[in-house]
């Protein structure tokens, strides 16, 4: 009797799973346009909840006043900005690609050689020789790759309109997390604690430590010293400043800094004989330059201290994956994946240092078995 009531829990089992994962993936499919939205938003309020909560003290504890100042908060120094940006950036973003794509570019003649010593005229007379022996042709080869190349980048930020419902979705959620954040931060506490125990709501823990930091540490930084940069390059008279904005924002989130693009900046104004805006610029690129050291740290107090080649990894591969969103998305990812795995790997003992030794302890543990 057992055994058949055991064999007809078998069928009841097997389609209890399939009405889950039915019911699961018809879930994912219905909220498939808000996820990233709600990941975006996530990000945000997790980021700059402490902030919000000093609000809400601030304001004689009305959750409400705290939630319409943070809203607003977010409306002037984040949304506004970077719908600004990427829309300065679609409508700038023609001139570079006609360069990039035309093909009847020459080499410029650097007349300046001749006059270092001892090697000028031997590197002029080289330069020369590899211009009129082919340099237009590797440069007309090279073209259709810079094109595409371009041409990506502005097609990430092309699609403006679904970027600004991609914010407006990042808005309306974080409102919602602001005002039930405590809710919605204990009900996926209880969902980890139901799944790995401990483990895991102290995965929740450490995922949002991770966030925190990766948000406060790395993307807010890297916006503060690309909007900085992008002033400084504005007042003193450089073209197409929004793009070089964005250029820099993008240096900043891969760890290469803003004097990527500053110092090129400040050269070509030297170049061309404005020496007084040169020289205020580089004064402005010294300051955005090492904001970096005095920012990050005030921001990440607890910080977690992410490899380089980590957040590069999330800001390409985000780009490639979701768009000008996955900028800020993708680091994160990786970041909180990062920070799990290492905690997981350090909760096991230490190998043994001695090869051989692992190696008796191996034959030890296979002789004991049956």
């Amino acid at each position: 009797m057992k055994s058949l009531q055991r064999g007809m829990d078998l069928p009841q089992l097997l389609f209890s799973l399939m009405f889950i994962l039915i019911m699961i993936i018809a879930c994912l499919w219905v909220v498939q346009p808000f996820i990233l939205g709600f990941a975006w938003a996530s990000m945000v309020v997790i980021a700059t909840w402490p902030l919000m909560i000093r609000l809400q003290h601030l304001l004689w504890g009305r959750r409400s006043l705290a939630v319409i100042a943070m809203t607003i908060l977010l409306l002037l120094l984040f949304i506004i900005p970077i719908a600004l940006l990427v829309s300065s950036l679609i409508d700038n973003s023609a001139p570079v690609i006609a360069w990039a794509t035309q093909r009847h570019l020459v080499f410029p003649d650097f007349v300046w050689l001749r006059e270092i010593p001892y090697v000028g005229n031997k590197t002029y007379s080289s330069y020369h020789k590899m211009v009129d022996g082919g340099g237009t042709a590797i440069l007309n080869q090279l073209q259709p790759y810079i094109g595409r190349t371009t041409g990506f980048f502005v097609a990430q930020a092309g699609h403006f309109g679904r970027f600004m419902i991609h914010l407006a979705v990042m808005l309306l959620f974080s409102v919602l997390l602001y005002w039930r954040g405590e809710q919605v931060g204990h009900g996926i506490r209880h969902f980890a604690y139901r799944m790995g125990g401990r483990r895991g709501d102290a995965a929740v823990l450490l995922a949002g430590q991770a966030i925190r930091a990766v948000a406060l540490g790395v993307v807010v930084t890297a916006l503060v010293q690309g909007v900085l940069g992008g002033i400084g390059l504005a007042i003193s008279g450089i073209p197409y400043a929004t793009l070089l904005t964005v250029l820099m924002i993008l240096t900043c989130l891969v760890q290469l800094g803003p004097l990527v693009v500053l110092v090129p900046a400040i050269i070509w104004l030297y170049w061309s004989g404005d020496t007084t805006w040169g020289t205020i610029l580089l004064v402005w690129s010294c300051v955005v330059g090492t904001l970096d050291s005095v920012l990050r740290p005030m921001l990440i107090r607890m910080g977690a201290d992410l490899p380089m080649i980590l957040i590069l990894s999330g800001v390409i591969g985000g780009l490639i994956a979701f768009g000008m969103i996955g900028l800020f998305i993708g680091p994160v990812v990786l970041a909180v994946s990062y920070r799990l795995v290492s905690v997981w790997m350090h909760e096991a003992p230490a190998p043994d240092d001695d090869p051989q030794t692992a190696i008796e302890a191996l034959a030890e543990h296979e002789e004991e078995q049956p």
